[in-house]
């Protein structure tokens, strides 16, 4: 009988089970978003080859528990005909979490789905010295909890007031959850702390005078993790408005992962051993006189 490589078989998103030659599948699924035909595959899946039942993970996958071991190449045919691929598990890129973003939400500023599918493209399964997760939130609501993952992304806004258009109701600057906007209606007067902002745009949404205009952009955030140990990511650059910086940040980031990370090191730790300065150099770097600031 041949030698099982279950670590090829984890890389490849099927896991071991406690039962013997039992395997819970990973799908890969891209912000969270399925054809209703996909779920059809998936539901016919679980009633042939596990046990007529799914699980949702923390991170918008799909889990088909146990697929017996002689069944994994039949599986793998079927759902490849409905243009579903099993997901990454080990020391790799995980599959890119997003909200629904600005096209679906009220509160969205950034167009999290595009984003989500391009991300994945250019970083899914890339094999790294730990597992390594990104995730797309689409406002300050942060519903994907941007700071939970290695790289975090999440929309923002950079507001600038009009003075001329402003009629100084008050409403900014009661829906300010960072109170960076304070109004004096008698004096017809407005302070903006811009250093207080938190980029969430809801001065700009809730303005209907046109008085408070918005750019929107990325937020990032590094080194973020929930598991044996937790911290919460940081961010450590301003707010960027072209995608193709985050791009390049986000490339520079997984070499650096690679050059200076351990074998089992989560990326925070070997940004903590090797020291925050350092990273935060080659990203200015990176960005070189194309920076948003």
């Amino acid at each position: 009988m041949a030698r099982v490589d279950y670590k090829e078989l984890k890389k490849g998103g099927f896991m071991r089970q406690v039962q013997k030659d039992c395997f819970s599948m990973r799908l890969r699924s891209v912000g969270g978003h399925l054809t209703v035909e996909q779920l059809k595959t998936i539901s016919g899946v679980a009633e042939k080859y596990g046990q007529g039942y799914i699980h949702l993970t923390s991170r918008q996958g799909i889990e088909i528990p146990y697929i017996r071991l002689e069944d994994i190449a039949k599986v793998k045919g079927e759902l490849a005909q409905a243009g579903l691929e099993q997901g990454a598990c080990g020391p790799r890129v995980r599959t890119v979490t997003a909200c629904q973003g600005k096209d679906i939400c009220p509160s969205g500023l950034i167009d999290t789905a595009t984003l989500a599918r391009e991300l994945d493209a250019r970083y899914f399964a890339r094999d790294l010295v730990h597992k390594f997760k990104v995730g797309v939130t689409g406002c300050s609501n942060n519903c994907l909890k941007a700071e939970e993952n290695d790289v975090g992304i999440k929309g923002g806004m950079k507001p600038a007031w009009q003075q001329e258009l402003c009629s100084f109701c008050g409403l900014c600057a009661a829906v300010c959850p960072a109170k960076a906007i304070e109004i004096d209606k008698a004096a017809q007067e407005l302070r903006f702390a811009e250093h207080a902002c938190q980029y969430c745009g809801k001065c700009v949404k809730s303005c209907s005078m046109g008085a408070w205009m918005g750019t929107a952009g990325y937020l990032l955030f590094f080194g973020g993790m929930f598991g044996n140990k937790i911290a919460i990511a940081e961010r450590i650059l301003p707010l960027l408005h072209n995608k193709e910086e985050v791009f390049r940040v986000i490339d520079a980031t997984l070499e650096f992962f690679n050059s200076y990370g351990k074998p089992g090191e989560r990326f925070r730790l070997t940004v903590e051993r090797v020291g925050w300065a350092s990273l935060e150099k080659l990203l200015w770097e990176v960005l070189g006189n194309g920076q948003s600031r």
